[in-house]
């Protein structure tokens, strides 16, 4: 048994797919077809049940997965055992990022990880969704907001100061809030992951708890590009991170209001599988993200606020 035949079932047990595999690892359907059933060939046992529709573990396959994934991560603990030069890492990396941390900070920085790893292919995916680490692939990606229940293994790295904003053009129209009681005359633009409905609220806090009120809005928007250039265009209020809209502040395009009664902010966490080894080139690129970070992560530790 080679290691790629061991790689390539990893991913189609991962993925519960030989077509995601196989777009996954760059390699033709037809190959990770066949290393499968000539590894099944030498074992002499069915690891998969295939369908037209699904892709799952036979039994023995279950217990086979387990100790091929853990003779993958001892096998690349071997190999990088004494590459202390990082130019040697080599691999894919599979990173989601959020929309806007992926433009502004990792974008810019990004030329100079790949210089130093000249060995790695990187494949990065910007979306403001929440992708299925596991059966999308994922070696890690980096969330902002409260994190649910998961089996994914959590580093906490930080959180991001919010900030009240509106465009000119609203506050001319609409008048300036001053108090709470105002927002009663005013509109919110309402970001939610989903554009079925829900309720669109202002976050404060009430002395040492965060509350909400109930808000009309015009428009409900998934992205964060689009709820900044909805409050732009004069649709309503936003609340956001401090550092997203820190140009747009600076250019006029958008006025802080309502400094008082900030939301929450928000804890930014990377999360990634769980597994016995993380490849070297996950940990390597994940203390870089880090490092990336920590300058705009630091915004509302600076100005004494917590979660």
């Amino acid at each position: 048994m080679d290691l790629e035949s061991l790689r390539i079932f990893a991913k189609v047990a991962e993925l519960a797919s030989f077509s995601r595999a196989a777009e996954q690892m760059a390699l033709p359907k037809a190959r990770v077809s066949t290393a499968v059933q000539q590894l099944e060939a030498r074992l002499g046992t069915q690891l998969l049940h295939r369908t037209t529709r699904v892709v799952r573990l036979t039994e023995d396959g279950q217990q086979f997965v387990e100790r091929c994934r853990q003779l993958l991560a001892d096998a690349e603990q071997l190999q990088c055992m004494f590459q202390s030069n990082p130019a040697a890492l080599r691999g894919r990396l599979r990173v989601d990022l959020p929309t806007m941390l992926a433009r502004d900070h990792v974008m810019p920085r990004l030329p100079e990880f790949l210089a130093a790893h000249p060995m790695l292919e990187l494949g990065l995916s910007t979306t403001d969704r929440l992708v299925d680490v596991v059966h999308e692939g994922f070696d890690c990606v980096l969330r902002v907001g409260a994190l649910g229940d998961s089996e994914l293994v959590a580093r906490r790295l930080g959180q991001m100061r919010m900030i009240n904003c509106a465009s000119p053009a609203y506050l001319r129209a609409q008048g300036t809030p001053q108090t709470l009681n105002e927002l009663d005359s005013h509109r919110l633009v309402h970001y939610a992951g989903s554009l079925a409905a829900s309720t669109a609220a202002w976050e404060y806090l009430d002395g040492q708890r965060y509350r909400q009120k109930p808000m009309r809005c015009s428009i409900v928007v998934n992205g964060t590009d689009a709820h900044q250039a909805a409050c732009i265009a004069g649709l309503g209020l936003i609340q956001v991170p401090a550092h997203g809209v820190r140009r747009h502040i600076e250019r006029g395009l958008l006025v802080e209001v309502l400094p008082q009664h900030t939301a929450a902010p928000l804890p930014v966490s990377l999360l990634y599988p769980q597994r016995r080894h993380l490849p070297r080139r996950v940990q390597v690129f994940m203390g870089w993200l880090e490092q990336v970070l920590q300058p705009y992560l630091a915004d509302a530790v600076a100005d004494g606020t917590s979660a």
